[in-house]
């Protein structure tokens, strides 16, 4: 699982705030359509839940290291 998140960082890097900004609401647009179909009927791996948040996270994080 680590690679994943070496990899989702990597494709973040050289993106500008705009792209991460972009990219952002992607990621929650598609964690609200997840969160709402685990509701309707219990997801197959609900893992990817968690994943999603993980990664808007880690967009969130890139975004506040452009800022500062």
């Amino acid at each position: 699982m680590a690679n994943k998140a070496v990899e989702f960082n990597k494709s973040l890097q050289g993106l500008s705030a705009d792209d991460l900004n972009a990219r952002l609401e992607e990621e929650e647009l598609r964690l609200k359509k997840v969160e709402f179909a685990h509701a309707i009927s219990p997801l197959e791996n609900p893992m990817i839940i968690r994943g999603l948040r993980r990664d808007i996270a880690r967009i969130k994080t890139a975004l506040s290291k452009l800022k500062a």
